[in-house]
This record gives C-alpha cells, structure tokens and sequence, in this order.
C-alpha cells in the first residue's frame, strides 16, 4: 500500500533556549532534521514524505534536503500552520490516495526502521499504530490543591510516528479544531474511531531541551559503537 510520512517540524526552540529551532540544532554533525528524515527514507523505497515546516524556515529545509539526499524528489515541504493540528491539517492535503499515513515530530530524531515497520504492520491490521511505551516513574493527578497517586501499570507515554489508514486520519482532520486535540490519536478518536496502542521505544525521545540533546549523542555513540563490532 501507498505510504506517506508527514513531518511536523513547527517548533520555535523557546523551550531550547535557542534563536535556532530545534529541529535545525546540529546533532553529531547533523540537523536533527536529518536524522528523521533519513530513517524514514531507509524505511521504504516507496514512501513520500511531506516536510511540514514553519514559513520563515522553508529555505534551512530545503538547504538540508539538497545537501544531504539524493533522493530529494521523495520529500515535499509544505508551510505549517498555527497550532500542529493546522500544520498536520496542511501536511495531509497532499495526501491524494489510499494510503498509510505516519504522522511523527521532526524532532523525535531517534526513530529506528523497525518502530516504523512496527506501526505500518499493526495499521494493515488495526487500522492505526500509535506508539506508547510504559511509564518508569510514580504517577500523581493533580486537582487543584489536591493530588493523588495512579497504578504506573495503567499509565502509557504516547510517542509518535502515530499512524493511520488514509480513510480514517483524513476525515477525522476536516473537524473543527479544538484545544483538546493534542495529538493526532485525540483528533481520530473525537471522530468516533478507537486507536491501537503498538509498543513504542523508550530511545524514541523527543527533543525539547538542552539535556535531551546531550542525551541523543550518547545514544547515536551508542549505536555508531555497536555498528563497528
């Protein structure tokens, strides 16, 4: 089946402290952008990506694109909107046929080939794959000035990429937005559709500050490590 991978690199780098976006902060030597961009591509020969990218940063995207891939007709770039569900909105316009759709953010730059596969299989079969992983640490609720502990057990830590049949993501994005939607699995399940939760990767970390930076060198080490045995 078709499939179509869209990107959401909106952020600001606020949170990073930086003038730079984070998903352009050089990462062993590479925009962390390019590190998502090039395990999707390894992923499938077959799948179209559609770059969704803030406006004022359109020419970085395409600088990256044509330094780094020689496949760069696979990559779409398209400009994001005011909240992420406006620019996944944008992004899926381009999708034109039935499909499997892999929503992910840009800079969740850990992302291996086999989650991707993981999620494509179980949404062949389930129709959706979002990806969660348990969660390591004691879990409290907060109600104003009360609190209380819940079961870890009970508890999953979404990641993305969040994926979908073509038939169920695209309808359930021509909703009205609303400030409940946080992520894509929220939007589907507002339209009536259930989701499948598949077993995400605790290495698949978003980056959102200075730490988590240093946290993806040591894990791209890592990994450069145990490719050289």
């Amino acid at each position: 089946m078709k499939k179509y991978a869209v990107i959401v690199a909106g952020g600001s780098g606020k949170r990073m402290g930086n003038i730079i976006p984070k998903q352009f902060l050089l990462l062993s030597g590479k925009a962390v952008l390019w590190y998502t961009l090039d395990t999707f591509l390894r992923a499938y020969a077959d799948i179209e990506i559609i770059l969704v990218l803030p406006e004022q940063h359109i020419n970085n995207g395409k600088n990256i694109i044509a330094t780094f891939f020689e496949d760069s007709n696979r990559i779409h770039i398209v400009v994001g909107g005011d909240t992420r569900f406006h620019s996944v909105q944008r992004g899926l316009q381009e999708v034109k046929e039935e499909s499997v759709v892999f929503v992910h953010d840009a800079v969740r730059c850990l992302i291996s080939v086999p989650l991707i596969h993981r999620c494509y299989k179980d949404t062949l079969e389930h129709g959706s794959a979002v990806p969660a992983v348990a969660a390591t640490d004691s879990i409290r609720i907060l109600n104003h000035i009360h609190h209380h502990v819940v079961n870890r057990q009970d508890v999953r830590i979404i990641q993305t990429p969040q994926t979908f049949l073509s038939q169920i993501i695209l309808p359930a994005f021509k909703q009205d937005y609303s400030d409940a939607f946080t992520d894509e699995a929220t939007v589907v399940e507002a339209n009536g559709t259930p989701v499948f939760l598949t077993e995400g990767e605790y290495d698949n970390i978003k980056i959102t500050r200075p730490i988590d930076m240093m946290i993806a060198e040591k894990i791209l080490d890592e990994r450069s490590a145990l490719k050289q045995l």
